[in-house]
């Protein structure tokens, strides 16, 4: 009885709210795009400490775009700050991560790539997905793979490409195929196993399935242990692009579709909850959809980095600017609207494909190619590569 009666009391009394946490938001010195028929894109920043090897600095990788074609993406290049963003060098190309042409004829690219500073290994490891072509022409989504590679920031220098394997079967027992992590925001645990995001399909009907990896990786080799629960939903393309954060002892996994954006909650990084459309606190759906939404975590608060409708924005394709941020209640799942502030205001190109790098408990930097494309009144402009930092402030 008494059992029965604690459970309807935690049923009747409304959850704790959030404390409001204060953010200062910097915008930094941004770096111009390549030409007007390239755009930096998916660019996104590592923060590497100061060790006994080598000196801190902040790593910028982004994939060089063509405008004219979707998805023309070829090499990754690279740029490095030593003094916290004011400035960078030059951007260079990663040699192991080019563009490849192989023997069948198919020219493969590595894509959607974001990398992170393995605290455990002391290493950098940038995971994504490749892009294959078609004699250099078609894309295949059907060969797409989990791609990842090494920086050892001691040398400088980056491993080849490689790719994770994983089981061929997933827990339904459907097959599982054109699995990736591309634009995948992923944990890092104490003992330096990975929590890695990832999507694949079922079947060849590009429905995709999202679920958590888990994954060791000793600095030099990534491998698959396990994964956990298996969500999508049934209509257009399923949910992907998942990105996942720990706040507090839980984890919390956003997750990208055709109509929307979802959310889930898990004690373990992997075995979920039964997922939820993202709303507001009043009730309103947030309007995210069709692009990815990312997480700022600080010492005291939980944050949700996204496009959204309804801001004056409808000249915007898919309405993917401004970027915005607001505190998210974890109990609830929902965006605190009076929170909402915007990182990257609307300047006639898109933000939808940003990257976050967590520097401490307290300091995160945004990162994010504008995506001009051939659209919009800046078509023939130069895009820039943005950056802003976030900051609790107390």
């Amino acid at each position: 009885m008494r059992i029965c009666l604690f459970v309807c009391l935690l049923s009747i009394c409304p959850a704790e709210e959030p404390v409001n946490v204060r953010l200062k938001i910097e915008h930094k010195p941004s770096i111009a795009g390549k030409s007007k028929d390239w755009d930096w894109w998916h660019a996104r920043t590592a923060a590497v400490p100061q060790t006994d090897t080598h000196g801190a600095f902040l790593l910028t990788t982004m994939s060089e775009s063509g405008r004219y074609v979707s998805h023309d993406f070829h090499d990754i290049f690279q740029m490095v700050s030593h003094d916290h963003g004011q400035s960078w060098t030059k951007p260079a190309v990663v040699e192991p991560l080019k563009r490849r042409k192989l023997s069948n004829g198919y020219e493969v690219a590595a894509g959607d790539m974001w990398p992170t500073w393995h605290a455990k290994s002391g290493k950098v490891l940038i995971t994504g997905k490749t892009f294959n072509f078609e004699n250099g022409k078609k894309e295949n989504n059907r060969l797409e793979q989990v791609s990842w590679a090494v920086l050892d920031p001691a040398t400088m220098k980056w491993s080849q490409l490689q790719f994770l394997e994983l089981p061929e079967k997933d827990h339904s027992g459907a097959p599982i195929i054109a699995c990736n992590a591309g634009n995948n925001q992923r944990v890092d645990l104490p003992n330096g196993d990975i929590l890695l995001p990832i999507r694949y399909w079922r079947n060849p009907g590009r429905n995709y399935v999202t679920a958590v990896a888990r994954c060791s990786f000793d600095g030099t080799t990534l491998k698959y242990v396990n994964h956990g629960t298996e969500m999508t939903i049934e209509s257009n393309r399923g949910l992907y692009e998942p990105s996942l954060t720990e706040f507090k002892g839980a984890f919390f996994l956003t997750m990208r579709a055709d109509k929307s954006g979802w959310v889930a909650r898990s004690s373990d990084g992997q075995t979920f909850e039964p997922i939820q459309e993202w709303k507001f606190d009043d009730g309103r759906l947030l309007g995210s959809y069709n692009t990815q939404q990312h997480w700022i975590t600080t010492s005291s608060g939980l944050f949700l980095v996204y496009t959204r409708r309804g801001a004056d924005n409808d000249h915007i394709f898919r309405h993917r600017a401004p970027l915005f941020i607001a505190q998210v209640d974890p109990a609830t799942l929902r965006v605190i609207r009076k929170s909402e502030r915007i990182l990257l205001p609307e300047n006639q190109a898109t933000l939808g494909n940003s990257g976050i790098c967590r520097v401490s408990d307290t300091e995160s930097w945004v990162t994010c190619g504008e995506g001009l494309l051939r659209l919009g009144e800046r078509k023939k402009e130069l895009n820039k590569v943005l950056f802003v930092k976030v900051t609790e402030v107390e």
